[in-house]
This record gives structure tokens, C-alpha cells and sequence, in this order.
């Protein structure tokens, strides 16, 4: 599933879909474009969610799985020469694609993305 939405004027709130229901996560308006912030699903999961220059949401699991640490989030955003937009780990800087989760630096590695909206 893709985490990206689009925001508009009337839709000034970042939500996380979990087994919960949608979980509010920040003011739309709080989330800088091209950082991250974490957040706690209701399950105790952590999750990273990301707002991008063209306003696309991305959410994903926070937790970078080369070391275990829960820092996804404080990552930087980019993208490849065909525009996938990835998070590169703050920590050993392997890139995890956002739409699908999959490390573009080892193709045996993924995290899992989460659905997202402006709500």
C-alpha cells in the first residue's frame, strides 16, 4: 500500500491509519517539508511520518533495521534520478524507498510503510 496523500487548505491535520482506525499525529502545518517526526501508533508501534517538498505524505516504520535504533525519523529525505523518494538513515545511511519500504541500498532489506492522510 502507498503512505502518500496529498494536503489542501481544508485538511489541516496528519493522520496514521492503524488496526485502530485513523490516529491523529501533528498539525499539518507543524510537519516542515523534508523532515521528519515520530509517532506512536496505539499498538506501541513507531512509526516515521514525512512530509515532502510537493506536500506527499510518507509514513513508515521508524525503526532503521541495520541497527536496530528507532531514528528513521530524523533522517533526510530524498530522491533517485527517476523520483522515488527515500529517507536516508541518520546513523549508517542506507536509503529506504517511502512508497514501498525497500532499502535501495540492499535489496534484501525493507520497512513497512503505513498509510497516511491530511485529514
Amino acid at each position: 500500500m502507498t503512505a502518500t496523500a496529498s494536503a489542501t487548505a481544508s485538511t489541516p491535520r496528519v493522520e496514521l491509519l492503524s488496526t485502530a482506525g485513523w490516529s491523529p499525529v501533528c498539525e499539518w502545518e507543524l510537519l516542515v517539508p523534508g523532515r521528519g517526526v515520530a509517532a506512536l501508533l496505539p499498538d506501541g508501534r513507531q512509526v516515521a511520518v514525512f512530509r515532502d517538498s510537493n506536500d506527499r505524505l510518507y509514513a513508515a516504520d521508524n525503526r532503521d533495521p541495520f541497527t536496530g535504533a528507532y531514528v528513521l525519523s530524523r533522517g533526510l529525505l530524498g530522491s533517485t534520478a527517476d523520483g522515488r523518494v527515500y529517507v536516508a538513515s541518520p546513523l549508517l545511511k542506507q536509503r529506504f524507498d517511502l512508497a514501498t519500504g525497500e532499502c535501495l541500498d540492499d535489496e534484501d532489506v525493507r520497512i513497512t510503510v503505513h498509510a497516511a492522510r491530511a485529514a
